[in-house]
């Protein structure tokens, strides 16, 4: 099997250095600098209106040592006090000085209190909550998309998919790349971190559970292991593989893949065909574009098509699907088109729209 060279390996030398974990989109937070430097503001705003309370009754306050408070003693007053540590050493004595204590410096020591373990405190909170969504997001997910490997060929890919209608929270991007996933999340998808020829990676993107696994891998080795993981995994699900050299494509088959894309060699008949006639080229690169100029879309007949041939249908149509046959248009064996058939069409795309949940675009290269 043909292998890239030195510099797609050196991009991928860190793939099983990555520890996996499962990331699920969240909103944008503040930065923790700047969370840590308003808490310290306001627990020096609590101290030093301690301080400022304790000394503006000063004549209430009895210090052990002197006898009486000072500015520098009310600051000390207020940092024991706050911290809860107590030495005793200065004690209000006067009515007032201990209603103050009451009713204003311990609701500020709680306040205090609360400011200094308040980050703690939001940690854990926030970690129960990541693991509560979690637990909720694996209960709920059930027939989605997996898609492995979160670069050009994998955004494509789920751009397609989700103008069917699928929603974000359906598409699971599992990727080696800690960057990539943080692009995904930040998209709205749920992400794994980890290498996915691995089966515990992909058993934490819930591939067993998964309708479809879409795998666009830099490597082509790497996307043999990942879909024969996939397929022991999960019998059922329908795995599309894209590769660079097509001399790879039968062994991605005899790996379980349901249908394989030759990205090298696609792009290499667009360009000769581009070379021969412009104007061809630039129409199979309107039909490779989704959402915009014409799409090509599969869809079911409907009944007023029935015992019509592909020509009689309002729409321009390519190829018949019967069963697992896959027919031109032309095909003698297509005759009448039945109920149970599939018609690949080329339609008029609309952008802005989605497409029909019955009718579905065909994969892009």
């Amino acid at each position: 099997m043909k292998l890239p060279g030195q510099d797609a390996i050196a991009r991928q030398a860190d793939e099983h250095l990555v520890t996996h974990r499962v990331k699920l989109p969240r909103k944008l937070v503040e930065h923790p600098i700047r969370q840590v430097g308003k808490r310290l503001s306001l627990a020096l705003v609590v101290l030093l209106a301690t301080a400022l309370i304790v000394y503006a009754d000063q004549d209430g306050y009895n210090d052990n040592s002197d006898g009486s408070v000072d500015l520098l003693d009310a600051f000390y007053y207020a940092t024991v006090t706050l911290s809860t540590t107590g030495y005793g050493d200065i004690t209000p004595v006067s009515d007032s000085a201990r209603l103050t204590n009451i009713f204003v410096i311990t609701p500020l020591r709680v306040l205090f209190l609360i400011i200094l373990v308040g980050t703690t405190l939001e940690a854990l909170t926030e970690r129960t909550r990541e693991e509560w969504r979690l637990n909720r997001w694996r209960s709920t997910l059930r027939d989605h998309t997996v898609v492995v490997g979160f670069g050009t060929k994998g955004r494509s890919a789920i751009s397609t998919v989700c103008a069917t209608g699928l929603r974000k929270e359906q598409v699971v991007v599992v990727d080696p790349s800690g960057k990539a996933i943080d692009a995904a999340t930040a998209h709205g998808f749920a992400g794994v971190v980890g290498d996915a020829t691995r089966s515990d990676v992909l058993n934490r993107a819930e591939v067993y559970r998964a309708k479809q696994i879409i795998i666009a891998t830099q490597r082509d080795d790497t996307a043999v292991l990942v879909t024969l993981t996939a397929r022991q995994l999960n019998r059922s699900a329908k795995i599309v593989v894209a590769v660079r050299e097509e001399e790879n494509a039968p062994l991605l088959k005899q790996s379980g893949a349901d249908a394989v894309i030759t990205s090298a060699s696609a792009a290499g008949r667009l360009l000769g065909l581009s070379v021969l006639s412009p104007a061809a080229g630039m129409v199979m690169e309107d039909l490779i574009s989704q959402g915009s100029g014409l799409d090509l879309v599969e869809r079911p007949v409907i009944k007023a098509e029935v015992g019509k041939s592909p020509r009689e249908t309002d729409d321009l149509v390519v190829s018949v699907l019967r069963g697992h046959r896959v027919l031109g248009y032309d095909d003698p064996a297509v005759g009448a088109l039945e109920l149970t058939d599939r018609l690949i069409t080329i339609v008029r795309a609309t952008p802005g729209t989605q497409v029909a949940p019955d009718a579905r675009p065909l994969p892009r290269d």
